[in-house]
C-alpha cells in the first residue's frame, strides 16, 4: 500500500509528466504483455516505467539472457527503480527520446518490444512524435510497440507511424480504464 501512496503523491506533483494518479493495475500489466514471447526476446524497452508496476511483470518473465532497459525521466521513479536488484535491467535516466543513441551506447543495435506508458496525449507534439519515430526505427522487423492510453485519440497518430498493423485491446480492470495499442513494425 505504502508503494501506491508514493505513487500517488509523486503523481500529483508530476502530474504533467506521470498523465495518472495510480499505477498500472496487475490486469493492465497482463493485457500489455500477454502477446509477447518472452523465449525469443533478447531487448525489451520499458518507456515510462513510474515505479515499476509493469517493470517487475517483465523481469519475472524474461529469460536469462533477456535485457530490459527503462527510461524514466522522473527523478523520483529513477530513485524507486533503482532500488530493483536485478542484473537484467538496466536503468536510464534520460527521455525515451534518446532510444537510439542508447540503445546505441549499449551495444544494442534494436529492440524486440517496447512497452510504453507514457502519457502522448500530454506530451507536447513534437515530442511525441520523436518518441514514436525512433521507436519505430529502434524495433526489428517484427517488433512491437505496445502503448496503453486512457482515450482513443491517439490512434491516428500510432496509425500514420504503425500503418495498419495496429491491434486494439481494452482493458476495464484499472482506473482508469484504459486502451491497449499493440503496433507491429512491418517493412
Amino acid at each position: 500500500m505504502t508503494k501506491r501512496i508514493n505513487f500517488f503523491k509523486e503523481s500529483i506533483k508530476s502530474i504533467k509528466t506521470s498523465g495518472t494518479i495510480t499505477p498500472s493495475s496487475r490486469f493492465l500489466a497482463k493485457r500489455m504483455l500477454n502477446k509477447i514471447d518472452f523465449s525469443k526476446a533478447d531487448v525489451i524497452v520499458e518507456l515510462g516505467p513510474g515505479n515499476g508496476a509493469i517493470t517487475e511483470y517483465i523481469l519475472k518473465k524474461l529469460h536469462p539472457k533477456a535485457t530490459l532497459i527503462c527510461f524514466e525521466i522522473n527523478q523520483n521513479f529513477y530513485n524507486q527503480l533503482s532500488k530493483i536488484v536485478n542484473n537484467q535491467l538496466i536503468l536510464l535516466n534520460v527521455s525515451g527520446e534518446n532510444i537510439l543513441e542508447e540503445l546505441k551506447k549499449l551495444n544494442f543495435k534494436n529492440s524486440n518490444y517496447i512497452i510504453s506508458s507514457l502519457p502522448l496525449t500530454i506530451i507536447p507534439e513534437p515530442i511525441s512524435s520523436s518518441i514514436l519515430q525512433k521507436s519505430y526505427t529502434s524495433l526489428k522487423e517484427n517488433g512491437v510497440f505496445i502503448q496503453y492510453q486512457y482515450s482513443l485519440t491517439y490512434y491516428n497518430r500510432l496509425k500514420k507511424v504503425f500503418g495498419d498493423s495496429i491491434s486494439l485491446e481494452f482493458e476495464l480492470l484499472n482506473i482508469p480504464p484504459a486502451f491497449v495499442y499493440k503496433c507491429e513494425k512491418t517493412t
